[in-house]
């Protein structure tokens, strides 16, 4: 890195506008940066920290934003920093400006803040223009850190050598140290490992202990399923051999189990035969019991039997008479049915002589029949009049019409009339109508032709919003891929670092005996290094800068999209302005209602000009309806005086053929009333007459058929006569007497029972009571069993899962072994780690050990060859050890701590760390070359030899191309560094002078 120009204006001390042409101050190599106290030295510092961090150093970080504006500047002028610089081959140049509070612009009164404001931009060499890279705080920020491989923190540490820093760097304890150099080397990652191994002790120690104790829950399940054959360890979840213990406890468990199910099995195999022989005999005794009651049961039935024969006796000879009054039955059947006849015909004689006439009520049927006749042909002669009343029935119906169809005439008449009277009104509201339909049809196509415009205004803020959030989001993801890259970057330089160191072994490896050495020549190789478990090689260090070239692409692709996003958000806020979206959708909103409403007052255009139609074509029927109307009353009058001249000569004709009647219809009832009545009288009379004839024929035939079967009289006979239902009941007593005789007989013949009834009563409790007795033994010899199987089914089966729990838990018991001892190796607890020293620490005393080794080739130069500064890794009182620091003197051979140095040898002791600091660090940047550095203050307390040796060493760093600014007011340095950069205050502020050069 080598810094070209810086322009300040506004800034700190400095009111106006100052430049530092670096160029022509380093052109000598040594520069001095000097000035009264006060003046603005250190803020020229300040000024290049701000232009590529956005920040001062240190203590000075609390006055950033507004209180870096200089307090000598003119109220119109902005605070502004411009650095032009070199780094990594690619010239840039960094303008800031930091928040600013100015006066508004106008007539209006107060102040007003200004965002704070970056730029970058690279030099084209092949054009010889300025090309503009970002304006982006984030994105500048990453891509000057890239670039730089260095923080703030670093940076200031190694380009800007603040001296007070490292004297007490020198006498600080190693706490003190190690957050110095932790901070500046970025040790975060073995912190990060020291902690990652805690916690996964931390929770392998947890799951160990879930394991033991899902072991000891199984164990105790055991114990229960056991009863008392089972012992548990006297163990606690975590404690080693827990395992052992169980597994042993639950072999002993299962092995009385299975013997104690054994001796249950032959127990119960006994109880089963006695229960067996305990059965057979209850069996028995049954079976005697049952036969013996059965004899007796078929006793008691025959004398039964035997008490009831007369009544059997009695049933048989009632139904013998029943079979013989059977052949008498049609006869009574005949006899009945002709009787019955007899009364109906009587009957219905009496009911029709009733309805006759007196005249007719004593005629017999020939009387009556001829009667009948005369009545139905004088209906005959009334079917003339019937025409004559049912032609003036319809004339009457037709002047009814005729007196309907005036009526309704009449009221549409008067309806047309009164709708006729609105016409001219209605008529000029529906114009009305159609003419504020065509107005909403033409302001709905004014509206339409707004509404897109609207509509496409909406999407691009609405696209804008969303580009917002999406450069948002894409200046995220660009920052996360650079921070990955150049953490792949230092994964990268780390092994590149792990290689060097190793490559000894490397080379060695490719040595043969007669063959020189590549390094120093020589053709023997007695002791060829050899290669670490850890040795790095080249495919290792290969792959590790691929991946971070990967991410380094990763990371322009995520620059290059974001770009692209700021292009077209750039793009779409030309288009739409900063209006927000709320108010552009009201606004389409209001316009679509508009819209909507237009539509709908147009769109009753078409109903209005169809309802107008309709109207006019109704006007019309209705002046034809009215003219009709006028036409129908002219012939209504002719048809009236047509139908009075047919009426008169009808009723005429009816009242000769009605005589008393009133009607036609009523004189043809009576007529046929009258024949109806006369003939059913004549039929009932014939019907009588013939049923007395067969009732006297039935009686007859009744008696004959009774005297053959043996009856004196038919009513003897009709009593012996068995109905259905009784006659089933009777056969149905004698079969079952029949089948108990039967039954009864068949029992008593029996030779078992027969042989049972001479045995001793059966003892059938004593036989009960011994079964239940082997029942209820076989019962508990079982359930004593069943109780022991199970007993050893749970057990084998909670072993099985003990065995399959201890089997699982075994790796993770290793695992947390090895992570345990780790863990406190890494942590510096363990008995392993002698000196007590951490991860961390460890890795920061070998970046302090090339410190002490890159600072002492200065050192010796600048102390003329007398000090030599020497890393220590022993322990300071109980604390821990590793980041100790001694200086060797050579004039006593004595090791001493820097505390007890002098305040001169502390400075160039101090400046030498700082310089063999920043080699270091900036090997660990990645080899960024740093063409200038500042060393700030501390030249005051060296004496005349000791300052020329200090400024030849500065001097020597020419060699690399350096240049070396030295901030300090010391009036010595004035004589003898030629090129200065002189910092002058007044009332008005600082300002810059450039001498020597």
């Amino acid at each position: 890195m080598r810094l070209h120009r810086l322009d300040i204006t506004a800034f700190g001390p400095f009111g106006g506008a100052q430049s530092v042409d670096f160029d022509a101050l380093s052109a000598a190599g040594l520069f001095l940066l000097h000035g009264p106290t006060g003046a603005g030295k250190t803020s020229v510092l300040d000024a290049v920290c701000y232009a590529l961090y956005g920040s001062v150093p240190g203590a000075r970080q609390a006055g950033q934003g507004t209180h870096l504006r200089s307090d000598h500047a003119e109220p119109g002028t902005r605070t502004e920093v411009r650095l032009e610089l070199t780094v990594a081959g690619r010239r840039l140049e960094i303008t800031r400006q930091p928040p600013w509070e100015r006066p508004k612009k106008g007539k209006r009164q107060g102040t007003t803040v200004d965002k704070a404001q970056t730029w970058l931009r690279e030099y084209d060499a092949v054009r010889g223009t300025w090309k503009d890279l970002s304006r982006s705080h984030n994105e500048i920020g990453e891509e000057i850190t890239q670039l730089l491989g260095m923080s703030r923190e670093q940076f200031c540490q190694v380009v800007l050598l603040p001296q007070g820093d490292f004297a007490r760097f020198l006498r600080a304890d190693a706490e003190a140290r190690g957050k110095l150099l932790g901070r500046l080397f970025d040790t975060r990652r073995f912190a990060d490992v020291e902690k990652r191994l805690t916690e996964r002790r931390r929770a392998t120690e947890a799951r160990v202990r879930e394991g033991d104790t899902a072991l000891l829950a199984d164990a105790h399940r055991m114990q229960q399923a056991a009863g008392d054959a089972m012992e548990l360890p006297d163990l606690a979840p975590g404690d080693p051999g827990l395992a052992v213990a169980v597994l042993a406890a639950a072999a002993v468990a299962r092995s009385t189990a299975r013997e104690r199910l054994t001796v249950a099995h032959c127990g119960l195999t006994a109880t089963e035969s006695a229960h067996t022989r305990a059965q057979a005999e209850l069996a028995d005794a049954r079976e005697l019991a049952r036969l013996q009651h059965r004899f007796t049961e078929a006793q008691d039935r025959a004398a039964r039997l035997a008490e009831r024969a007369g009544e059997y006796e009695e049933t048989r000879a009632r139904m013998e008479r029943g079979r013989k009054a059977e052949t008498v039955a049609p006869a009574l059947e005949l006899r009945e049915d002709a009787e019955h006849a007899h009364r109906r015909a009587a009957l219905a004689e009496a009911n029709a002589r009733r309805a006759l006439p007196e005249d007719q009520a004593d005629s017999g049927a020939p009387g009556l029949t001829a009667a009948a006749r005369r009545a139905t042909e004088e209906l005959g002669s009334l079917t003339s009049a019937r025409r004559a009343e049912h032609r003036l029935t319809e004339l009457l119906a037709e002047r009814d019409g005729l007196d309907r169809e005036e009526r309704a005439d009449e009221h549409a008449l008067r309806e047309a009339d009164a709708w006729l009277d609105g016409w001219e009104p209605a008529r000029a509201a529906l114009q009305t109508r159609i003419e504020s339909a065509q107005e909403a049809a033409a302001r709905a196509e004014s509206l339409a032709v707004r509404r897109d415009p609207a509509r496409r205004r909406l999407d691009a803020a609405r696209r804008r919003d969303q580009l917002t959030s999406d450069v948002t989001a894409a200046e995220r993801r660009a920052l996360d891929s650079g921070q990955r890259a150049q953490q792949l970057r230092e994964d990268w330089l780390d092994l590149k670092e792990q290689r060097l160191t190793g490559i000894a072994a490397e080379l060695a490896a490719h040595l043969t005996d007669g063959a020189p050495c590549a390094v120093c020549g020589a053709t023997e190789h007695p002791a060829p290094a050899r290669k670490d478990a850890g040795h790095v090689d080249r495919d290792t260090e290969q792959h590790a800068f691929d991946e971070h070239q990967k991410a380094q692409r990763q990371h322009d692709e995520h620059q290059q999209h974001h770009t692209v996003l700021r292009a077209d958000l750039k793009a779409v806020t030309a288009e739409v302005g900063g209006t927000p979206v709320a108010r552009i959708a009201e606004e389409v909103t209001e316009l679509e209602r508009e819209f909507e409403q237009a539509r709908q007052d147009a769109s009753v255009l078409h109903a209005a000009r169809e309802e107008l139609r309709r109207a006019e074509t109704e006007r019309e029927q209705r002046l034809q309806s009215r003219q009709q109307s006028a036409v129908r009353a002219a012939a209504r009058l002719t048809r009236r005086d047509t139908l009075d001249r047919e009426q008169a000569t009808l009723e005429a004709e009816l009242t000769r053929a009605c005589g008393t009647a009133d009607s036609v219809a009523a004189r043809a009832a009576q007529l046929e009333r009258l024949a109806a009545v006369l003939t059913e009288a004549a039929d009932a009379a014939r019907t009588a007459e013939e049923a007395a004839v067969r009732l006297k024929d039935a009686d007859a035939r009744l008696s004959d058929a009774a005297y053959r079967a043996g009856f004196d009289t038919p009513a003897a006979a009709a009593g012996a006569l068995l109905d259905s239902a009784t006659h089933r009941a009777l056969q149905h007593r004698l079969d079952e007497r029949q089948s108990e005789e039967s039954a009864v007989r068949a029992v008593l013949a029996e030779p078992e029972t027969v042989a049972a009834s001479r045995q001793a009563p059966a003892d059938l409790a004593g036989a009960a009571e011994r079964a239940a007795g082997a029942e209820r033994r076989l019962r508990e010899a079982a359930s004593t069993r069943d109780e022991a199987a199970r007993r050893t089914t749970e057990l084998d089966r909670l072993s099985a899962r003990a065995e399959d729990g201890a089997r699982r838990l075994a790796p993770l018991r290793e695992e947390y072994d090895r992570v345990a001892r780790l863990a406190a190796l890494a942590a510096g607890t363990s008995a392993d780690n002698e000196r007590r020293m951490r991860l961390e620490s460890y890795v920061l005393a070998a970046r302090l050990e090339q410190v002490a080794a890159a600072a002492t080739a200065r050192l010796r130069l600048m102390s003329a060859g007398r000090y030599t500064l020497v890393h220590s890794d022993d322990r300071s009182g109980r604390g821990r050890s590793g980041l100790g620091l001694h200086v060797v003197d050579a004039w006593t051979g004595r090791e001493r701590d820097t505390a007890t140095l002098s305040g001169g040898e502390t400075f160039f002791a101090s400046l030498a760390l700082a310089l063999g600091l920043a080699d270091v660090v900036t090997d660990e940047a990645g080899g960024v070359r740093l063409d200038t550095l500042f060393i700030d203050e501390g030249f005051g307390s060296l004496d005349d030899q000791t300052l020329d040796e200090v400024l030849d060493v500065l001097d020597s760093l020419r060699e690399r191309d350096r240049s070396v600014g030295i901030v300090s007011h010391v009036g010595d340095l004035r004589r003898r560094i030629h090129a200065q950069l002189e910092v002058v205050k007044d009332r008005t502020g600082s300002s810059l002078r450039r001498r020597g050069t």
